[in-house]
């Protein structure tokens, strides 16, 4: 990855999500405005990462120090974020706290996107994670889109409606000149 690059990260490791199909076309938004991007699925960390990666263990699992390598050198992060239970996956929190403190994210900016079932659109869980990342020193970009009411795993479905994907162009361009 180079540090120019958005990392773009899905904040689940649901193998079936929405949220990681919306990272995957916001990649695309930022490659379409001649911004390099990837992307980071949680559905990579491995099952025993908790265990294996954190505290007493930390630098000891070599999927996880990937994953923590390709985290420290963005500069930039994009996080599509799902609302689980009136906040984000509990996942996304142990990763972060994987992480080194507070080298990872200190100085860094980064965008949030809510995908959410119900209809405040994770407005919730991107309150909760922009107050973490205010603490990490992360400069978080004031936009932050709401996708709610989702009730079909499509992206299809979910780009059909004109205001999100309005949205997240303006989220996109704003960004990378962030």
């Amino acid at each position: 990855m180079n540090n120019t690059d958005i990392l773009v990260i899905s904040g689940t490791n649901n193998r079936n999500s929405l949220t990681a199909q919306v990272a995957d076309y916001y990649a695309t938004l930022l490659n379409k405005r001649g911004c390099g991007s990837q992307v980071l699925k949680l559905i990579g960390l491995p099952a025993d990462f908790t265990v294996t990666a954190l505290y007493e263990n930390e630098g000891k699992n070599p999927v996880f120090n990937r994953l923590r390598e390709r985290m420290e050198i963005a500069q930039k992060y994009v996080f599509i974020i799902p609302e689980y239970n009136g906040s984000f996956p509990g996942i996304f929190k142990a990763f972060i706290d994987g992480l080194p403190f507070p080298s990872t994210f200190k100085g860094k900016k980064c965008a949030i996107v809510g995908v959410s079932k119900g209809p405040q659109g994770g407005v919730l869980a991107m309150s909760h994670l922009t107050d973490i990342f205010h603490y990490l020193r992360m400069h978080v970009y004031p936009l932050k889109p709401r996708l709610s009411g989702i009730h079909d795993s499509r992206l299809a479905t979910v780009l059909a409606n004109a205001q999100y994907t309005q949205l997240l162009e303006e989220q996109a361009e704003g960004i990378i000149s962030y």
